[in-house]
């Protein structure tokens, strides 16, 4: 039986990339049972493979468990080999191959469409590292196409498309979402996935002001400990983030989206890392709210 959900201004996920020896009908219902609101769904071949047959019959399979277990979704992208067996997160939307440009599209496209059947919030994706030899406002023209073409179908889906920006690629800080967004006439659709271990390892500014700054476009967060210049994903401590003033900051935006762990090289450890996650959420949550106001009651002791 599902336990009731503790009170919380923010919405927790966990990353199915961190639970990737799990069914997924068990990993559902792993976060349900542990509290989760959500769950950030990554279309990869253990889980919902995206080029098998059948992929709107089993889209709905996955809404209908998604509904039994009362979680919500975001639907990533950043499946390893998904597309090529050998060369990780390759085709990308940079590739100087055309054909290999159009698979990662197509790839968005299922997505937006996964997204749309299962009343998911966001796509994520991202761009790629620039290829040797390609000169960077080539590769800039690429993905704007690219994304442009995504955001065609997105529109007419209403799914908003949440660009992450990842360290060693091209779109790799907020200042290079800013470009991308310029680039494409700042279509209401196209947001940002703020990975809040990213903004540690790389952003000029601590990550709490990384989410003041980006809490306009704000249509996914990621959430796992990091350190400075290091592009580890680490569970919650073993970093240097300071997470009550990140998650208050959050709260401040009035961010209503998806906050999902990213642990994806801990899925030997999945469900004690899933658990203790939360519960480390919770408690630094609880620390960033703020005090109660000087002379106030709880309501349950207000008297009548």
């Amino acid at each position: 039986m599902t336990p009731p959900r503790t009170a919380s201004a923010l919405r927790y996920a966990y990353g199915t990339n961190g639970l990737a020896d799990l069914r997924l009908e068990d990993a559902l219902g792993l976060l349900a049972d542990l509290g989760y609101a959500g769950v950030g769904l990554t279309l990869d071949h253990m889980h919902l493979d995206p080029l098998a047959p059948r992929l709107p019959a089993r889209t709905a399979e996955v809404g209908r468990a998604l509904a039994r277990h009362g979680l919500t979704a975001t639907v990533e992208t950043g499946a390893r080999y998904v597309l090529d067996a050998r060369r990780k997160h390759h085709p990308t939307l940079l590739d100087p191959d055309a054909e290999a440009r159009t698979a990662r599209t197509d790839l968005l496209l299922k997505a937006v469409r996964v997204a749309a059947d299962l009343g998911a919030h966001a796509v994520h994706c991202f761009s790629g590292p620039l290829p040797t030899g390609t000169a960077p406002d080539t590769g800039w023209t690429r993905l704007a196409d690219g994304i442009g073409t995504v955001l065609d179908a997105a529109g007419a889906a209403g799914v908003p498309v949440a660009v992450e920006p990842e360290p060693g690629h091209l779109l790799a800080d907020l200042t290079g979402f800013h470009r991308l967004r310029t680039a494409l006439g700042s279509p209401e659709l196209l947001g940002v996935t703020l990975d809040i271990g990213h903004c540690q390892c790389l952003e000029p500014r601590p990550p709490a002001d990384c989410v003041r700054e980006a809490a306009p476009w704000l249509r996914h967060v990621q959430i796992e400990d990091m350190r400075r210049g290091d592009h580890t994903h680490l569970p919650f401590g073993d970093g240097e983030i300071d997470f009550p003033p990140v998650l208050a900051a959050l709260r401040e935006a009035d961010y209503d989206g998806l906050v999902t762990v990213e642990l994806p090289r801990d899925s030997h450890a999945g469900p004690s890392r899933a658990a203790d996650s939360l519960a480390f959420l919770t408690a630094a949550e609880a620390e960033a709210a703020p005090p109660a106001r000087h002379g106030t009651l709880p309501q349950e002791e207000i008297p009548c």
